[in-house]
């Protein structure tokens, strides 16, 4: 269930060989996980011991977090969030569903039923009764680029899969090719494939930094380029499923609001508006059902896609120009203030 990007608007990206990284960085990498501040004289073959070890306790540790999440639409992947059963996982994993059924990893099935979920940022909480779990550990702290990482999860139907690599970026607005756009995501050379989608991407200190969301997609060869990967982050995985916990939706986005409802135009030159929300920001600066909003603060909105990625890289509050061609083929730019995107469960 694994979701693919096209980099068809984005420039190449040269990726650096990870093996390469992971050989001349493993006394280093070593010491930053362990939170040494020093450096012991080791042999080449006594780092690479050291570093298998802390592969394995990394493993062992985090895999009972991470569960199989099954629909009758496919298999995904979910970290439990916390000892009450609350497990967090993608919305794309979960789709329509509001039943599920959780594999753990030492082979226990439970049913799950939705607790909710955030399609904006592709985030969704179920929940399952009965039996102990294990709530996984949450990063609070950025991760940086080039640490090591390891990605947990199901791809394919193999459970409790383990791929690794490093942080290789981190990216904004990046669009999934169904109107959601992720406002901030971690790239990563960890390969992440089908079923992949709501599991775990951990660092050496067994601690979740992110959930792997989506694979690049080549837009020559097709299919997944590989060494490309994203990740929701961890902070806005705890924001959102804490919220969703809490209240059973999302009371605080932080995602900027125009207030409307649009379409992609046939002639590509912007999105028309098919319904304005009464006191909304649009609303309050005039703009009316059958305009087309051609460009957000500089930046052209040819599609819909294009506007949500625009309005991902924004906030609350913020004051912006929003150009908008009127149905008598007049030309305009108004000036309107954000809201925020109403949570919904």
């Amino acid at each position: 269930m694994e979701r693919h990007l096209s980099e068809r608007r984005r420039a190449s990206i040269l990726l650096t060989s990870v093996g390469a990284i992971v050989a001349a960085g493993v006394v280093a990498g070593l010491a930053l996980a362990s939170g040494r501040t020093h450096q012991a004289a080791q042999s080449p073959a006594a780092a690479t011991l050291a570093l298998q070890t802390t592969f394995e306790n990394v493993v062992t540790r985090v895999s009972p977090s991470v569960v199989q999440i099954e629909t009758s639409g496919g298999l995904g992947s979910g970290i439990v969030f916390d000892a009450q059963g609350h497990i967090v996982t993608n919305a794309h994993v979960v789709g329509d569903a509001s039943r599920f059924t959780v594999t753990f990893p030492n082979g226990r099935r439970a049913q799950a039923t939705l607790v909710g979920k955030f399609e904006p940022d592709d985030l969704a909480v179920i929940h399952v009764s009965g039996g102990s779990v294990k709530p996984a550990s949450f990063a609070t702290a950025k991760v940086r680029r080039g640490q090591i990482v390891l990605a947990i999860g199901n791809p394919l139907g193999f459970r409790s899969s383990v791929t690794q690599g490093i942080v290789s970026a981190f990216r904004k607005a990046i669009p999934e090719g169904t109107g959601a756009v992720l406002p901030s995501v971690i790239q990563t050379s960890a390969a992440i494939n089908p079923g992949n989608s709501g599991g775990a991407l951990v660092d050496l200190s067994g601690r979740v930094v992110g959930i792997p969301t989506l694979a690049a997609a080549d837009p020559e060869l097709g299919g997944a380029a590989a060494g490309i990967g994203f990740a929701i982050p961890s902070t806005l995985v705890t924001d959102i499923a804490g919220q969703i916990v809490k209240n059973g939706h999302v009371v605080n986005s932080h995602r900027a609001y125009l207030g409307v409802s649009i379409g992609d135009t046939m002639g590509a030159s912007g999105v028309v508006i098919g319904r304005v929300v009464a006191n909304g920001p649009a609303a309050k600066a005039g703009i009316q059902v059958g305009d087309v909003i051609t460009s957000v603060a500089g930046r052209k909105t040819p599609t819909a896609d294009d506007l949500a990625t625009v309005l991902a890289g924004l906030r609350p509050g913020q004051a912006v120009k929003v150009g908008i061609s009127r149905q008598n083929g007049s030309t305009t730019t108004v000036s309107i203030t954000l809201g925020t995107y109403p949570g919904s469960g």
